[in-house]
C-alpha cells in the first residue's frame, strides 16, 4: 500500500471513530488549525456541504452562540443546530433566505465545491475554477467587510488569474494543502483573509 494511500485510509478511519460524515473534515480541522478562521460566535457559510463534514467541524468551532448555513443540491442528512438548505448557490433565494437566517452579513464562507470529475484534466480544472468564481460571487452578496473565505481549487492553468482576482477582493490570500489533502490530488485551498 502506498503512502497516500495509507493516509487516506488513515483521515476515513478517524472519520469513522470520531464521527464525522467525511474525511474532509480533517481538512477543514487543519485548515483551521493553522489559519483560525473559525471562531466563537461567527456566523458561517458552507458552499456544497454534503455529506456534512465541514458543518461538523464548523458547529464546533462557532458554539451555541454562533450559527452554520449548509447549502447543497443534494439532499443531506439533518444536523442538529446547523440550517440547511437544498438548492443553487446561483438562485437569488438562497442569498435571501442566508442574509435572513443570520440577520445581516456573514463571517466566514467555505467552499469545497467540486465538478463530478470526467478524467478529463482541462474541462476538470475549468470546471472547477467556474464552481468557484460561482461562489466568490456568492461571497460577495453575504460576506461582511473584514470577512473571511476558504476555496478549495484545482491547480492548474487558470489558478493564477483567479487568485489574482481574489486579492482585489482580501487582504490577503494563502494557498495552503493540508495533510488530510491526497498528496496526488491536485486540490489545494485558498485561505482568504479579510474581506475588503
Amino acid at each position: 500500500m502506498k503512502l497516500a494511500d495509507s493516509r487516506k485510509d488513515q483521515f476515513r478511519r478517524l472519520a469513522k471513530e470520531q464521527g464525522y460524515r467525511s474525511r474532509s473534515a480533517f481538512k477543514l480541522k487543519q485548515i483551521n488549525e493553522s489559519y483560525k478562521i473559525l471562531n466563537r460566535g461567527h456566523c458561517v457559510v458552507d458552499i456544497g456541504c454534503a455529506p456534512g463534514g465541514w458543518i461538523q467541524i464548523a458547529l464546533a468551532e462557532v458554539g451555541p452562540k454562533g450559527k452554520v448555513i449548509g447549502i447543497d443540491i443534494k439532499k443531506i442528512e439533518p444536523l442538529p443546530e446547523a440550517f440547511v438548505i437544498q438548492g443553487s448557490i446561483e438562485d437569488e433565494e438562497i442569498i435571501n433566505s442566508i442574509l435572513k437566517i443570520s440577520n445581516s452579513h456573514v463571517d466566514v464562507v467555505l467552499s469545497d465545491l467540486s465538478p463530478n470529475v470526467s478524467g478529463n484534466w482541462d474541462l476538470d480544472h475549468a470546471r472547477q475554477i467556474d464552481l468557484t468564481r460561482t461562489a466568490l460571487k456568492l461571497s460577495n452578496k453575504i460576506l461582511k467587510k473584514g470577512g473571511n473565505a476558504v476555496l478549495k481549487v484545482f491547480q492548474g492553468d487558470m489558478l493564477n488569474e483567479l487568485i489574482v482576482e481574489l486579492k482585489k477582493e482580501f487582504k490577503k490570500v494563502i494557498r495552503t494543502k493540508p495533510n488530510a489533502s491526497r498528496q496526488v490530488s491536485s486540490e489545494i485551498y485558498l485561505i482568504c483573509i479579510g474581506k475588503l
